[in-house]
């Protein structure tokens, strides 16, 4: 008991050290950022300056045209995110259990991937419309791809002991599969999700920046023909907040269905 709160103890300290170090070096880019671009003309033009930014945020925000584009981007990608998982975990575990499925599927699965998905969203617009569709599909292939080869390599290297063991203790398939195989995968499955929930605002970015009529993609392209940086900078301020609130649910997530995983790090000592 006394070595658990005492590891609890470091940890909080810890993050009462980054916490305050993180703010402030923040807050010393952003004035770094305001003193510079403002003394330069040329730095302003190409990147505005925060103070600039954040009262065009403000203007964005009241005339309710923010919440337009935000609610469509985030509809894209995380609609893109859901779907890509779904399809992603429940193919990895089927081709890593089925092994015929995997020999056929596994490598046309690895070719397309291999396709920069940049290239083929003017294919995706084509097939399914200038649209929402189009962007949740872009979205939800972008989180596919890391969710399943997440998924079908974490089990395909499960230490094939543990399934003998519960096999050995009376264990059918199912309850080896849902006791055994998905809980000793799921830290490199959350892996692949945590990388999809980034992945899928680039999806429906790159499909509104080539055919949209609205969302921050959109926007981002409209306000660059007429070299309205400001505006530009305060999209990608506005998808840097939606990012870190949607990493912060994920890591709430995480911890919550790894509660039983104790971390280490190079001392070889674990802290939960």
């Amino acid at each position: 008991m006394d070595k658990h709160i005492l590891k609890h103890g470091k940890k909080k300290n810890s993050n009462a050290i980054a916490l305050p170090i993180r703010v402030s070096l923040i807050i010393i880019f952003i004035l770094f950022w305001e003193m510079v671009a403002k003394n330069n003309v040329k730095i302003a033009f190409y990147t505005s300056y925060p103070s600039e930014i954040f009262l065009d945020l403000i203007g964005f925000i009241q005339t309710g045209d923010a919440w337009i584009h935000i609610g469509t981007t985030v509809k894209e990608a995380y609609l893109g995110l859901f779907y890509g998982t779904v399809i992603g975990i429940g193919l990895g575990v089927l081709f890593s259990q089925f092994q015929i499925f995997g020999k056929i599927f596994v490598p046309i699965i690895s070719v397309v991937q291999g396709i920069p998905q940049l290239t083929l969203a003017p294919l995706y617009i084509l097939w399914f419309g200038i649209g929402f569709t189009s962007k949740v599909v872009l979205a939800s292939l972008m989180v596919f791809f890391n969710v399943f080869f997440s998924t079908y390599n974490a089990i395909k290297n499960i230490d094939q002991r543990l399934i003998e063991s519960a096999a050995l203790l009376g264990a059918g398939k199912y309850q080896i599969l849902w006791h055994i195989v998905i809980p000793t995968s799921m830290p490199w499955i959350m892996s692949g999700i945590r990388i999809g929930s980034s992945v899928c605002m680039v999806g429906a970015i790159i499909g509104e920046y080539i055919g949209a009529s609205k969302g921050l993609g959109w926007m981002v392209t409209y306000a660059s023909s007429f070299f309205q940086i400001k505006r530009v900078m305060a999209c990608i301020f506005i998808l840097m907040i939606i990012g870190l609130f949607v990493t912060w649910l994920l890591e709430k997530a995480e911890c919550y269905v790894l509660r039983w995983r104790a971390e280490t790090n190079l001392a070889m000592q674990s802290a939960r």
